[in-house]
């Protein structure tokens, strides 16, 4: 272990799309815990959308951030962190983070999944997607959905949970020729198109004709608008994140049929995943057998080495991504230490 940590704190608010000068790096003595804590060496970090929006007030300034983190302990002051246990946490950005019982949870070990998957599809991505479906719009097999952002982490798990659970059409958005490619070759979605290529309700009209039942919201705008004139009767709307407005310093995108949500009897919801920590155990059974036969792989992006975390953090925000954003420690096995496992990466 070395003698000193690394944390990356946020440096100024943006003004529209964040650059690397809002970020710097900062190196300190290693920590070392107090009673009732213990030292976290960790190993995996998740990037998320979500974190573009604190940048804006929720973030401290001049301050490590915070991000769902899977590291090892290595010195604990605390009976319930034991020593090598492996634990999932919040206090990440940081290459070590001291954390008391409260702050972590164990990481299950399943045989033939990797460490990186209760980041992606068995962590707050997966949940995400498998919460939106089950809880939020009670999803049933046949029905046709759209999802926007297909190709990014809650995009991706949404397709394969989707079509695992008997999806009919399922149709896809996203900004890059060959993500398409990608999300109807390997994820399972029936067409995708790229949305730079014309206007939003034109194209979802053009891949689904007869229209839809469920619409997973990763976008906002343009896409909501094409979505609700899409929606058939009694249609519902997951409303999980807004990443077409979190750089833009215009006026958000005001909705021209508002009133069809009326008309139609459609259904909008918003959630917080964190509410629903209670769904975890039960993703854990529908997802695991998957991943151990295959059925399902992992749709992550994953950079080598801490300090590829903010620029990870940027391309993800510029689409540059495929999957889930994940950075790993350098040297860090995919499978995690004395884990058994094949790489679905």
């Amino acid at each position: 272990m070395t003698e000193t940590a690394l944390t990356v704190h946020q440096t100024a608010r943006p003004h529209g799309f964040p650059t690397p000068g809002h970020f710097t790096f900062v190196e300190s003595p290693m920590p070392a815990p107090l009673p009732g804590t213990a030292l976290v060496e960790n190993l995996f970090w998740s990037v998320d959308p979500y974190h573009r929006e604190m940048m804006d007030a929720d973030f401290a300034l001049n301050a490590p951030l915070e991000g769902r983190t899977i590291g090892r302990v290595v010195e604990s002051r605390h009976p319930a962190l034991d020593e090598g246990q492996i634990v999932f946490h919040r206090q990440g950005w940081r290459t070590h983070s001291v954390v008391s019982p409260e702050e972590a949870r164990a990481v299950p070990h399943f045989d033939g999944v990797p460490l990186s998957a209760h980041l992606s599809i068995l962590g707050g991505t997966g949940l995400t997607a498998y919460v939106g479906l089950t809880r939020i719009a009670e999803f049933r097999e046949g029905q046709d959905l759209f999802v926007s952002a297909a190709a990014g982490g809650v995009g991706t798990a949404t397709g394969r949970l989707a079509r695992l659970m008997g999806a009919g059409r399922l149709v896809g958005s996203t900004g890059k020729p060959e993500k398409a490619a990608y999300l109807t070759e390997h994820v399972g979605y029936d067409q995708v198109f790229d949305y730079h290529s014309g206007p939003a309700a034109e194209l979802l009209a053009d891949a689904a004709p007869d229209g839809i039942d469920l619409y997973v919201d990763n976008v906002g705008g343009e896409h909501l608008e094409a979505a609700i004139s899409s929606l058939r009767e009694y249609g519902r709307i997951v409303r999980i994140g807004t990443i077409a407005q979190y750089n833009s310093t215009g006026a958000p995108y005001a909705l021209r049929n508002l009133p069809d949500i009326v008309e139609k009897s459609l259904r909008m919801e918003g959630f917080l995943v964190r509410n629903y920590r209670d769904v975890q155990d039960e993703l854990y059974e529908f997802v695991v057998p998957h991943l151990q036969s295959g059925r399902i792989m992992l749709d992550e992006n994953v950079i080598d080495g801490f300090g590829g975390i903010v620029n990870g953090f940027l391309g993800m925000l510029r689409g540059e991504n495929q999957g889930k954003v994940i950075v790993r420690a350098a040297g860090t096995d995919v499978r995690g230490p004395g884990c058994r496992a094949r790489s679905f990466l």
